[in-house]
């Protein structure tokens, strides 16, 4: 069952969500058995484990890896992070913030392009939770300014990705209360 927290509403800051999770961030997944594990990344490798999604090859399990911490270092930043801030009002895009985050972005998307070159998903010819989480940025790149038509590579991607048995684009724009001084957030 999923279970809504508004963000920006203060959800993460009560001790109550503090419990479920002391770095009060989101996702936070509980086990049928009641363990909680948070961190979007080790959400889907949990989940994911036994299926196709995860490889059981050790240099494609790791491959699968690379690209989950890839995701969080470098593409979340980049394009997830300049997505929001320019959305809710943070940053306007000739900020310098918004220039040096777009830049990085453009990196992001030339290595993400140049590694599809000769492949249909980022792992093994096969989808994987890598292309799931990397996708979950990718497809609103353009929202933060890119020109995706210059990563046709991304872009055929992106495409095949929309195309798997089970897809669902669950992307809603952001509240609000998700500006600046509006809600109560780790943001603010």
């Amino acid at each position: 069952m999923r279970v809504p927290v508004d963000i920006f509403a203060g959800g993460t800051l009560t001790e109550e969500y503090a419990r479920i999770n002391p770095t009060r961030t989101v996702p936070t997944l509980e086990t049928e058995d009641g363990r909680l594990l948070p961190e979007s990344a080790a959400i889907l490798v949990y989940l994911a484990e036994g299926t196709p999604l995860l490889p059981a090859d050790p240099f494609d399990r790791s491959q699968v890896v690379r690209w989950l911490v890839y995701e969080q270092t470098d593409v979340i930043p980049a394009t997830g992070g300049l997505r929001f801030r320019l959305a809710t009002g943070r940053l306007r895009p000739d900020d310098a913030d918004a220039r040096r985050r777009r830049a990085a972005g453009e990196v992001v998307l030339r290595l993400l392009d140049d590694h599809l070159d000769r492949r249909e998903f980022f792992v093994g010819d096969r989808y994987t939770i890598a292309d799931i989480a990397l996708f979950g940025y990718l497809h609103v790149a353009d929202e933060a300014g890119f020109d995706l038509s210059a990563y046709p590579r991304v872009g055929r991607w992106l495409e095949l990705v929309e195309r798997q048995p089970g897809y669902m684009n669950d992307v809603e724009p952001y509240p609000p209360n998700a500006a600046p001084g509006a809600g109560r957030s780790t943001y603010d």
